[in-house]
């Protein structure tokens, strides 16, 4: 199974009064997910599920793809890893996997697969890490396929 998660692009600040999940992009932000999707449109395979976190946010980022998505709740700020591993089926899915969500989630979840303490791994904004699970003479690997940043695209 390929695991594929993009954390969401740069969003301004939270106003004091305002709702985290209402956090729109910045210009710059908008100029990340659109260049990360022109990546990711032409990597990710057939059939790839694609699911995002309701906030707007990440919903923005998402869209830049152009393709369908899927909103679940299970991926809203404050998600944990087993949320979000459970919600993208990890490592029994069929198919390949898109989430679309926040740190320091998304960094807990890829240190965790990858064998590393909680906080060893942060997500730049725009960022995408792939990882594809396989079973090698019996034993089961995790292997990482890709770390990009839309600012080095």
């Amino acid at each position: 199974m390929d695991l594929i998660v993009w954390r969401h692009a740069e969003a301004y600040e939270a106003e004091p009064d305002e709702d985290d999940m209402n956090r729109v992009l910045t210009s710059r932000g908008k100029k990340q997910a659109e260049r990360m999707a022109v990546w990711l449109e032409s990597q990710l395979p057939q059939g790839t599920r694609i699911l995002s976190s309701p906030a707007v946010r990440a919903e923005q980022t998402v869209r830049a793809l152009g393709r369908k998505y899927k909103v679940r709740d299970a991926l809203s700020p404050g998600a944990t890893v087993a949320d979000i591993l459970e919600t993208a089926g990890w490592p029994d899915a069929k198919y390949p996997v898109l989430v679309v969500g926040h740190q320091p989630a998304l960094g807990a979840l890829m240190a965790q697969l990858l064998g590393m303490s909680e906080s060893a791994c942060g997500i730049r904004k725009g960022a995408v890490w792939w990882v594809r699970r396989r079973n090698r003479e019996g034993q089961d690997q995790t292997l990482l396929q890709a770390v990009l940043c839309p600012d080095r695209i």
